[in-house]
């Protein structure tokens, strides 16, 4: 064991998803997601509970996911490589991924080192309506009404869905330019309704100067990695493991 230390151990902070208002770490799809991804990635998983909305409006989420952070850089027991470093990747779909993001960016401001940041379908928005929200709305579970439901819960009151939780590089969004932001793989389900605003998403980080890799999986509905019965499940599982074991 005395060389053990020197390999790097990957951890990955997971933050479920459900709109910022249902699920937990202990529902079943996301405890047994979170095990597949440790016997396939061969990381640490540590599934993030945080306090949801309408109770808990913003920022609350963002503020339990930072606490999270820091509590898993502070574990001396993650520790490995020849650093002595806590290796820490952020992971997250829906709600969980647009979480993942927001600690990214503080932790950035804070020069606390995020190794990257792996987004599944992430919950974004914005005022205007998109193609996609017009074309796929209530065709795969979910619908338009359902998400401003979802966003005037967990935004502050008064506020539209072009504040910058929901809408990272609109018209009140912040440039990452110049930011020691990680690198990003940003999965895109392409019968999600939300999508233009990922791939907004994905062209923001492009031109705030960020390392970002997409994956477009355009037969795909939201949450087909929680049964590992189909091809997008695996080709996900291969892009999140090549991912996290870039930096090895």
């Amino acid at each position: 064991m005395a060389g053990s230390n020197e390999v790097n151990l990957n951890e990955s902070k997971f933050f479920h998803g459900g709109s910022f208002t249902h699920s937990s770490a202990n529902s079943a799809i996301y405890d047994t997601f979170c095990r597949r991804l440790v016997n396939i990635c061969k990381a640490v998983v540590v599934s993030v509970n945080y306090r949801r909305s309408p109770e808990h409006r913003y920022p609350c989420a963002y503020d339990d996911g930072w606490a999270a952070l820091k509590w898993v850089k502070s574990r001396t027991w993650l520790q490995s490589g020849k650093d002595s470093k806590v290796h820490v990747y952020l992971a997250g779909d829906s709600s969980g991924g647009n979480i993942a993001h927001h600690v990214a960016v503080r932790a950035a401001e804070a020069d606390v080192e995020v190794l990257g940041n792996i987004l599944l379908h992430p919950m974004f928005g914005g005022q205007m309506r998109t193609e996609s929200e017009k074309r796929l709305d209530g065709k795969y579970f979910v619908t338009l009404h359902d998400r401003d439901w979802y966003w005037r819960a967990y935004l502050p009151e008064g506020e539209d869905r072009d504040h910058p939780a929901c809408n990272p590089f609109g018209p009140r969004g912040r440039t990452l330019e110049g930011l020691k932001f990680p690198k990003s793989l940003v999965v895109v389900a392409g019968l999600d309704l939300i999508q233009d605003w990922q791939l907004a998403y994905v062209e923001g980080l492009k031109k705030s100067g960020q390392g970002v890799k997409l994956l477009f999986l355009e037969k795909a509905t939201i949450g087909f990695y929680f049964l590992p019965n189909n091809d997008h499940f695996y080709c996900l599982m291969e892009e999140m493991n090549n991912f996290v074991h870039s930096n090895c």
